[in-house]
């Protein structure tokens, strides 16, 4: 709706993980950095982590986006709760093989001349696993034994491991994961972005689907956009999807401090819990109220405090809406994982 409002080719800040819209935040450079350094030595674990929506799954892709197709071959699976055969056989797909298998070791050794082949051809592989914190201990072992295969002195497969902050905690605190803390290389922590590298990130976006300053964002707009939404990309891409929405319902072609504050009003409404009445039921017994004491309170704190809850519900309320919106997102990059997989026949 709001893109033929203001001449926009498509929808900038879609939730969708898209490397085409992928921003150098300081965060996400210094990322790919540790990407870049462990790749170079061409074997063991690389860890990313970061909090829901801090952009890990759109760093990785835009890191594939980059990789020379004659070098390397790379595949991705979004974790679920997987046993460790059952993680192999995933392994196995996303490469494009046929994991129907009546044991573990034809996978391994479907698995391994697969690995050699490429190898001989002059391309390396890489594995990403996503939503890594779902992997059981048992998993992570498994996949610390495909570290193993080898030709030579040289790795056949290099991992990265993408997941929520708990991952990391896991990893280098369970004992029994020593062996793959040992083989771990490089591992970073995403952040949310900054207050000033907001402005980039709304223009930059905003700029690959056609924007010419219509609507234009105010600074003190841009400030109530990182105050509600702390720098987290995929908050920030939520606010603004509805900002644009607003602007286009209401003719806006400037976008104001006061803009995004309806529109946080409007979003925390669209949550709000609303609770049927019927005349068949009895009402429910209210608190007593004591009079005297409550007119004792004057009436501008008793005002000031049922601001103060009005705004903490407000708050709750977008909180869960994001949530909800972080498991449909979530659904849908398995979607594209699992369609990614069954393509990738085809990249051979």
């Amino acid at each position: 709706m709001y893109e033929s409002f203001y001449n926009l080719q498509g929808r900038p800040f879609q939730l969708t993980p898209d490397p085409r819209f992928y921003f150098s935040s300081r965060t996400h450079k210094k990322a790919m950095a540790y990407l870049t350094y462990g790749m170079n030595q061409g074997e063991g674990f690389i860890i990313v982590t970061g909090d829901v929506g801090t952009g890990k799954t759109t760093l990785v892709r835009h890191l594939f986006e980059t990789l020379d197709r004659n070098e390397y071959i790379a595949a991705m699976i979004v974790s679920t709760q997987l046993s460790a055969e059952d993680l192999l056989r995933s392994v196995v797909a996303a490469f494009g093989l046929d994991a129907q298998a009546e044991d573990k070791g034809q996978l391994l050794a479907r698995l391994e001349k697969f690995l050699r082949e490429q190898f001989r051809m002059g391309r390396r592989a890489l594995l990403v696993v996503d939503e890594a914190q779902n992997l059981s201990n048992a998993a992570l072992e498994e996949m610390r034994m495909l570290s193993n295969f080898q030709e030579g002195d040289k790795a056949l497969i290099q991992s990265f491991l993408v997941g929520q902050p708990e991952f990391r905690e896991r990893i280098f605190s369970a004992p029994e994961l020593e062996q793959l803390r040992q083989r771990v290389i490089a591992t970073h922590h995403l952040e949310p972005m900054e207050e000033e590298e907001l402005a980039g990130y709304i223009e930059h976006r905003l700029s690959l689907v056609g924007w010419d300053n219509d609507p234009c964002f105010t600074a003190d707009a841009v400030e109530e956009i990182y105050r509600n939404s702390a720098g987290v990309p995929r908050r920030l891409n939520t606010l603004c999807s509805r900002v644009l929405l607003y602007g286009s319902l209401e003719e806006l072609h400037t976008i104001d401090g006061d803009t995004i504050k309806a529109v946080v009003a409007d979003m925390a409404s669209d949550t709000r819990q609303v609770t049927a009445t019927s005349s068949a039921l009895p009402p429910r017994p209210s608190a007593p109220v004591n009079r005297q004491n409550d007119s004792t309170v004057p009436l501008e704190a008793r005002q000031d405090t049922k601001e103060v809850k009005q705004m903490e519900n407000r708050l709750d309320q977008l909180e869960s809406m994001m949530k909800n919106q972080d498991e449909t997102l979530k659904r849908l990059t398995e979607l594209m994982a699992t369609m990614a997989g069954g393509g990738s026949k085809d990249d051979k």
